[in-house]
């Protein structure tokens, strides 16, 4: 089982960055699981959507070869882990131009031609990580972890058919609470192996 690890934060010293490693650590803990970071922040992915990504969208062109390494990149992979801090009660622009740009018409998802979707990426579990400093009680108070969920896992990922099989926020007021997340991340990673590789 190959897993790919995609994380968007600028610093990597930041929390979201030692919360990827200790999903790495913990895909690890299986012997027949290998995995793969895609730093987006240091790749220096460009997430704005060009005209390039336009004329695809409308069937006017094909997709760029950054795009095309992109989806092959996670074509080899068995398992998607986006990580990455809650902004705004969202994904970071880096992460949702990253996916503006990749999950393409064709490939992601087609249109048919008497109407609806043929959703492609049915064979690739996702597992969402979302870094946040509010806590618990103000997530649930506002329905912040629910709107989350409409918009990523069901708006995104629904959409294209791929199985979100863990939905996570991994909170942090504090340093205990920083450390119960870099727990709960390496626990995550274990358990993915396992439930993948099954």
């Amino acid at each position: 089982m190959h897993a790919l690890i995609v994380v968007s934060h600028p610093d990597p010293a930041s929390l979201t960055h030692a919360v990827a490693r200790q999903v790495m650590a913990g895909l690890g803990t299986h012997p027949d699981t290998t995995s793969e970071l895609a730093d987006l922040a240091a790749e220096g992915f460009d997430p704005r959507f060009t005209l390039t990504d336009v004329a695809q969208f409308n069937g006017r062109g094909a997709a760029g070869p950054d795009i095309l390494a992109e989806q092959r990149r996670i074509d080899r992979a068995d398992l998607l882990v986006l990580v990455y801090p809650v902004y705004w009660w969202s994904m970071p622009g880096l992460l949702k131009g990253w996916i503006d740009r990749v999950f393409t018409g064709g490939w992601a998802y087609a249109e048919l031609p008497g109407g609806g979707t043929e959703k492609r990426l049915g064979r690739l579990p996702v597992q969402l990580l979302g870094i946040g400093g509010a806590d618990a009680g103000t997530m649930a108070r506002r329905g912040y972890a629910e709107a989350m969920r409409t918009q990523i896992d069901h708006g995104i990922f629904g959409y294209c058919g791929a199985p979100v099989v863990g939905s996570d926020l991994l909170l942090h007021e504090d340093a205990p609470s920083r450390e119960r997340a870099l727990r709960r991340a390496f626990e995550i990673g274990a358990g993915l192996a396992v439930a993948v590789a099954q």
